[in-house]
């Protein structure tokens, strides 16, 4: 083992007497909760834009009670979208072996499609509740980055997500007896989980930056796609560092998947910005509407 690589040794369990929980499930528990009470936050300080004509009508505030609903919606898309990615990235395998693609023991999720189906699910359901979606998806725009950089470190926590082999100085290994999360975790290898928490951190502060700046005065939900498209960029840059191979040149199949998600996000940006103009027309043309008085409150002759 080349004694530059970074050699973690660590107990990945936390014994609570002859129980233990992973560190990597606590850290991922803490990265949804943390999401979850920064999106509470904000819905609470997210007012309609006043300069729409129409804002007067909406709610103030959103809805907190909303938000565990629309997350209820997020979960059954993020775990078939998830399974559709990974049999994807797996396709040799499952292609032998159909009747393993619905074996919920079986294989994982892929994180790029579990997020495109899981938001159209959570915002099919935001609409069954008549809420706001652009509103709810600028919302989410930094709690949801938040979540997915939070995660991959916690990933790190159980040696989960690990790259190809290599003998770099920031290459990382796993001592111990584990369990750890990945193949031949002794084996120095890039920290591919800890590349793409680090991209996804630079996409964060981008994107807070745009915000703070005043980028998204409309709310119409384009922060979001802007954000996911960030992200999906950093995660196709962070693929290259993967064990899996290459399918197309030097790019692998997660690496597809990540310029698939980045297409599609910017289809959202421009499907945002439409639906929030037309929502803007639409109240204008209300607003000029004359208000006749109900004949039944006239005066009799």
């Amino acid at each position: 083992m080349p004694l530059a690589s970074i050699l973690l040794d660590f107990d990945p369990i936390l014994r609570l007497g002859d129980s233990g929980v992973r560190l990597e499930t606590l850290g991922l528990t803490a990265a949804v909760l943390v999401a979850l009470l920064i999106a509470a936050y904000l819905a609470g300080r997210t007012p309609p834009d006043h300069s729409h004509p129409g804002w007067a009508r909406e709610d103030e505030h959103l809805r907190r009670d909303d938000l565990l609903f629309i997350v209820l919606g997020v979960v059954p898309g993020a775990v078939v979208g998830g399974r559709i990615g990974y049999v994807l990235l797996h396709a040799d395998y499952y292609a032998v072996h159909q009747p393993a693609i619905l074996d919920a023991g079986q294989g994982s999720l892929e994180l790029g499609l579990a997020i495109v189906i899981g938001t159209i699910t959570g915002v099919y359901v935001a609409r069954l509740l008549d809420a706001p979606v652009g509103r709810w998806l600028h919302v989410a725009s930094v709690p949801v980055l938040a979540a997915l950089g939070l995660g991959k470190v916690a990933m790190a926590l159980g040696g989960s997500g690990q790259g190809a082999p290599s003998d770099s100085p920031l290459a990382t290994a796993y001592a111990g007896t584990g369990p750890w999360g990945s193949l031949a975790p002794a084996i120095p290898a890039y920290p591919a989980q800890l590349y793409e928490a680090a991209a996804t951190g630079i996409a964060l502060g981008f994107l807070v930056l745009l915000l703070s700046l005043g980028a998204f005065r409309s709310r119409d939900g384009s922060a979001y796609f802007i954000g996911l498209a960030l992200w999906a960029i950093g995660r196709f840059v962070v693929t290259f560092a993967w064990r899996d191979d290459a399918v197309v040149g030097p790019v692998r199949a997660g690496g597809l998947i990540a310029l698939g998600v980045a297409a599609t996000a910017i289809l959202g940006v421009a499907a945002a910005r439409w639906a929030g103009s037309r929502a803007r027309h639409q109240a204008h043309l209300t607003a000029q509407d004359p208000e006749w008085p109900d004949p039944a409150s006239r005066p009799p002759f």
